[in-house]
């Protein structure tokens, strides 16, 4: 496998988790590292054009020891699968469009993470705030209204 600056940073992050560097998890952070939120399946078929021989089972092992690692952040929206992403320790929170399902993130909403204070912690000591926003995207809300103004009025 030729290097350059990405592979190296990316065998840098894994040998920093103290990860041993093997092609399926290169792989695998990699399409992580790619713009976007990405479910298993978008990531296994990204790695196995690299890969051939790799399976969905091996994708799901990989990332779950990217996430126990740190590497990668695992964001579970209600109603939709697992997504994953590389945009790891700031704690910053999503909005997900309720009729396409697209992901973006969003900065925490106020002060420090964990970015919000609950009325009652009942004792815990909060370490990370986890908040989804849902509405609908700016794509969806033109589409939606486009339609609107095509229908014929009775």
């Amino acid at each position: 496998m030729a290097t350059d600056a990405h592979t190296d940073t990316l065998e840098g992050r894994l040998r920093s988790a103290q990860l041993k560097v093997t092609a399926p998890r290169l792989a695998v952070l990699e399409a992580v590292s790619s713009p976007g939120h990405h479910d298993a399946e978008t990531v296994y078929s990204m790695v196995s054009t690299q890969l051939p021989k790799t399976s969905l089972q091996a994708v799901y092992g990989v990332l779950a020891a990217l996430v126990a690692a740190g590497l990668v952040r695992k964001f579970e929206p209600a109603g939709s699968a697992a997504l994953y992403e590389s945009r790891v320790g700031d704690n910053h929170h999503h909005v997900a469009c309720l009729e396409c399902g697209r992901v973006e993130d969003v900065d925490c909403a106020i002060g420090a993470s964990p970015c919000l204070t609950p009325s009652n912690t009942n004792g815990f000591s909060i370490q990370i705030a986890e908040v989804t926003f849902w509405g609908v995207c700016a794509s969806c809300q033109a589409a939606a209204a486009s339609t609107a103004l095509a229908v014929p009025s009775k």
